[in-house]
């Protein structure tokens, strides 16, 4: 029986993945892909650069060749359009008339959205940034499969400038906060269902900081420091939590709960597509 083949979209342009990984971080795709191999041991995961306009992308036949796919996050913005923009689009376009399962963070979500028929905007009340907080399960979303293992009210990393508006006809939405409506999503489409959140279960703390140090001139202008030199104590006081979740100092300091610092309760909603969404499409499609 051969193994199961995931496909991480890579959300992000060279350019940016060239400045996160001189900020300390690593691309949000090799991130991504080396969660669903510790997750699902054995897989094989392919990794695809639509925000490339050299990079050869799957279309059709490759793409329901694939167990399950995933996007990862950007810092492009829907609304801004452009190829790095619409080829996305249109490759989790052509994904969602395959059947296979999908699964979006941050941008993935907002890429998912448009492809449906949704819209993105940017959010009126400014970035989420670090950690999202009291994000809150709807009724809908304390049923779901997704959070299977969740606590209804939550906390988890974050960073995001835009948010989904409108979201397309078939869809549920799973959880909400005070900074966006639409915090995660179940969307139906064309025979394909995709799971999607705003924030970003695959981050590990350090994931964060590198981000921080990436953007911090704006978080400067922004308000969320008062300078570089609380920009970047902030960001090593988020390398430290990452190499020592166990510091009652730091996650007192910053509010890091344990849906946070608990990799195996950060990482749930991932799992459980794996295990809810992908593992049983592989059995009804005969691979295993």
């Amino acid at each position: 029986m051969p193994s199961p083949r995931l496909l991480v979209i890579e959300g992000n342009s060279p350019q940016t993945m060239a400045e996160h990984v001189a900020a300390g971080g690593v691309p949000a795709s090799k991130g991504y892909s080396d969660l669903l191999r510790e997750l699902l041991p054995g897989a094989a995961v392919d990794i695809c650069y639509p925000g490339d306009s050299a990079a050869t992308l799957p279309a059709g036949e490759a793409l329901e060749g694939y167990d399950g796919i995933s996007i990862t996050g950007s810092a492009l913005h829907v609304y801004a359009g452009g190829p790095e923009v619409m080829r996305q689009v249109d490759l989790v376009r052509a994904a969602l008339k395959t059947g296979t399962p999908v699964f979006g963070s941050c941008w993935g979500l907002q890429v998912i959205a448009a492809a449906a028929g949704g819209s993105v905007r940017k959010n009126p009340k400014g970035r989420e940034i670090g950690f999202g907080r009291g994000i809150r399960l709807t009724e809908a979303g304390r049923k779901h499969p997704m959070y299977v293992g969740k606590l209804d009210v939550f906390n988890a990393p974050t960073v995001h400038l835009d948010e989904v508006d409108a979201v397309p006809a078939g869809t549920t939405i799973l959880a909400t906060n005070a900074m966006s409506a639409v915090q995660s999503v179940e969307i139906r489409t064309n025979g394909s269902v995709a799971w999607a959140v705003q924030y970003h279960p695959e981050y590990p703390l350090r994931e964060l900081a590198a981000i921080v140090r990436r953007i911090g001139t704006r978080l400067i202008g922004e308000g969320f420091f008062a300078d570089e030199g609380d920009m970047i104590m902030f960001a090593q006081d988020l390398d430290l939590l990452d190499r020592d979740p166990e510091c009652k100092r730091l996650a007192w300091r910053h509010g890091v709960s344990k849906n946070v610092l608990d990799k195996k309760l950060r990482v749930s909603e991932v799992a459980n597509w794996l295990e809810l969404q992908v593992l049983p499409m592989r059995v009804k499609r005969g691979r295993g």
